[in-house]
């Protein structure tokens, strides 16, 4: 399996809007997932081992994030035809069963995914409260398994950042994972 790279965070790019659905019942735009000090968009799947790696900590920080006023959403934009353990009814499944604090959406025609250019899953897109840019790093250093406990918390530590300044790390390192499973 390849593990891919998204590229560096591209400062003040502007979050693309969306709407679509979520596991809750409920469909979301980006102004009802925002925060008001800014706003986390992951790209994530079930069944990535990336992801299975990290998303115990990815639900902490998240729910730690929210109470700093960062607003949280996930998608999963994968081909469910192709991946069915990613399909809408696996989505809610896990969500439920995770209990995940934030919405979990389904990009079903992966336009979603191609706006903000998401390369892999995990890949976690960090804005301001403007809505910019700030953070496209990775959570920790996990990659298929888990990083130490005491790892450094990259992503908790850049949105905290965020949340009190506007302004992300200059240095960040970027998150590895799955490619985004393209429908042909």
């Amino acid at each position: 399996m390849a593990a891919l790279t998204p590229p560096v965070c591209n400062f003040d790019w502007p979050a693309p809007d969306f709407s679509l659905p979520a596991t809750d019942g409920k469909t979301y735009r980006l102004r009802d997932v925002a925060g008001p000090n800014g706003t986390l968009v992951m790209f994530i799947c079930n069944h990535c081992p990336f992801v299975l790696a990290i998303l115990d900590r990815m639900i902490r920080d998240a729910a730690e994030l929210q109470e700093l006023g960062i607003g949280v959403a996930a998608i999963c934009s994968n081909d469910p035809e192709a991946y069915p353990a990613d399909n809408f009814e696996n989505m809610a499944r896990t969500a439920e069963s995770r209990g995940f604090p934030f919405p979990y959406l389904h990009d079903a025609d992966q336009s979603v995914a191609r706006a903000y250019d998401a390369v892999c899953t995990p890949d976690f897109f960090g804005f301001n409260a403007d809505l910019g840019l700030q953070y496209r790093g990775q959570l920790d250093a996990s990659r298929m398994q888990p990083a130490p406990p005491d790892a450094r918390r990259d992503l908790f530590e850049a949105m905290g950042q965020v949340a009190r300044t506007g302004r992300g790390p200059a240095d960040q390192i970027a998150s590895m994972g799955c490619s985004i499973k393209w429908a042909a």
